[in-house]
């Protein structure tokens, strides 16, 4: 019996002790995918987040809906546009903007936070 290599265990023991709970909700799961990849498609931000595209498309809808991000039309695929100007809609977090949280999820700088139309572009 060969016997297994640390950093098979350690994947083991990480997966058998990782929560069944994440940090980020579904929506900003599916912000962080547009922020990296603004002509993601539905299908793979579902793939991505663990949802299935329907519930994508519904996430997509809502936070272009809230400002959050802008959709434009390119042939047959979707752009999209992170407006990082918008405060978090956390109670918490409301002094933040997106722009600041992406920044620390997707290693992207952060946007000026003295307003005007700021947005992070892939």
């Amino acid at each position: 019996m060969k016997p297994k290599s640390r950093k098979a265990r350690l994947k083991r023991m990480t997966e058998s002790t990782a929560p069944g709970w994440t940090f980020l909700t579904n929506h900003a799961q599916v912000l962080v995918c547009i922020a990296r990849d603004p002509g993601i498609r539905l299908r793979d931000i579902g793939e991505r987040v663990g949802i299935t595209e329907r519930a994508a498309h519904r996430i997509v809808v809502e936070l272009a809906h809230a400002g959050y991000i802008t959709r434009e039309r390119n042939g047959r695929r979707n752009h999209y546009t992170v407006n990082a100007h918008f405060p978090l809609p956390d109670p918490i977090a409301r002094e933040q903007n997106v722009g600041e949280l992406l920044a620390i999820l997707t290693d992207q700088p952060a946007t000026d936070r003295r307003g005007g139309r700021s947005q992070m572009r892939g």
